[in-house]
């Protein structure tokens, strides 16, 4: 099972606005997004975690930036190694109040196929290089792979408060919370129930992979398996309902027409109409158990899948439309929310869209216990966890 520990983190000033420097995630940040952060506060995380090239290398530049704030104390190093417990409270999607709490440690990093740490879904191609360059120029992790553990009763080992390090309210009303544990008692038990269970990824699969090679630059370069490069900073929490809130990735396709789309669809669902995309049009696919087809137009169609056609394929939209589909000619691109769907139909290339349920998670609880995969984008996780919060500098020199 994979060792998880507690780290001297680096988190912002207490003086600090958070809400002034902490960011979303890279990978949903588009150019805009990143230079209105930017623009927010001199200090915001961006700056060092999707830099820009002034003169030179970006890495590097990133790199030179960070080491300025922790000698001019815009960052600051705890004391002592420590857990942080990172909350969020939200409504999800079906209006239900939620509160959620996990951990921010230190998880090992584990070769593919070992054990202990897993995957729950086959990832996309998708280009390494910026992360992995950040991270060597860094030898830091900036945000954290988020892992599910297996661990019964985890959550309640996390409930009790910690040391409040500061919050933020995000864009969707989304209250993110942070708390260090320094109590040694405290932080061996969370270290030792995480580490008697697995623990699956549920995002970061790249980020992980990248701290394997950075993981095995690092042992070539030092001659050692000690290094801090053996851990990477990771959030988990159960693997359970009330912790968490799992959204659908919806399908957008091109190099194929809405009609020649519904043509191959046709053996494998039993296709009729349905009325306009709106705010019920999730809900009446959970309690119709059907998906929906979109065109550009706004021309919709219930997709109900035939039961006897699925035989053998994991109970999951994403394994239908992907079964369905094996051998059809077409480009699949993946979208989350309704609204962002409908608006990459209207100004995009793609032809058409499906929109599909969001896994269930039991479903991922069996994929887990049964060391399975789902097809690539099967969930989507949120809220997303917000960048800046705390850092894990890594001493690999």
């Amino acid at each position: 099972m994979p060792r998880f520990e507690p780290f001297q983190a680096l988190r912002y000033r207490s003086n600090i606005e958070l809400n002034d420097v902490c960011a979303p995630p890279y990978d949903v940040l588009s150019d805009a997004d990143r230079m209105a952060l930017a623009n927010r506060h001199e200090n915001n995380i961006v700056h060092v975690d999707m830099p820009l090239a002034q003169s030179g290398n970006a890495y590097e530049h990133a790199a030179a930036i960070l080491t300025q704030w922790i000698v001019n104390g815009v960052i600051v190093r705890d004391d002592t190694p420590t857990f942080t417990l990172y909350r969020m409270q939200f409504t999800d999607s079906t209006g239900k109040p939620r509160n959620v709490v996990g951990v921010i440690g230190a998880l090992e990093v584990v070769d593919e196929g070992t054990g202990g740490v897993l995957p729950h879904e086959r990832t996309t191609p998708k280009a390494k290089t910026d992360r992995l360059e950040l991270t060597r120029a860094t030898d830091a992790n900036l945000s954290p792979v988020w892992g599910l553990s297996l661990a019964s009763g985890l959550s309640k080992l996390l409930s009790e408060p910690g040391e409040v390090v500061g919050s933020v309210t995000d864009e969707l009303g989304v209250i993110h919370s942070a708390e260090r544990v320094v109590d040694s008692t405290r932080i061996a038990a969370i270290s030792s129930a995480i580490s008697s269970d697995p623990v699956v990824i549920a995002d970061g699969h790249h980020r992980y992979a990248i701290s394997r090679t950075y993981r095995d630059e690092t042992r070539e370069r030092l001659r050692s398996k000690s290094s801090d490069a053996e851990l990477t900073m990771t959030y988990v929490n159960e693997l359970i309902d009330e912790q968490l809130s799992v959204a659908a990735i919806h399908r957008l396709y091109e190099g194929i027409s809405y009609t020649e789309l519904a043509a191959a669809l046709s053996p494998f669902f039993t296709i009729t109409d349905a009325g306009p995309v709106g705010p019920a049009t999730l809900s009446q696919m959970n309690e119709r158990s059907s998906l929906c087809l979109v065109s550009k137009s706004g021309r919709t169609h219930w997709l109900t899948p035939i039961a006897e056609k699925f035989a053998g394929v994991r109970n999951l939209d994403s394994a239908y439309l992907e079964h369905a589909l094996s051998k059809v000619q077409h480009e699949v691109r993946y979208q989350h929310g309704v609204t962002e769907v409908q608006h990459e139909l209207q100004t995009s290339d793609a032809t058409a869209a499906i929109l599909i349920r969001p896994v269930s998670v039991a479903e991922i609880q069996r994929t887990a216990n049964e060391g399975l995969l789902m097809p690539p984008k099967s969930t989507f996780f949120t809220p997303k966890l917000r960048t800046g919060f705390v850092l894990r500098e890594m001493k690999t020199r």
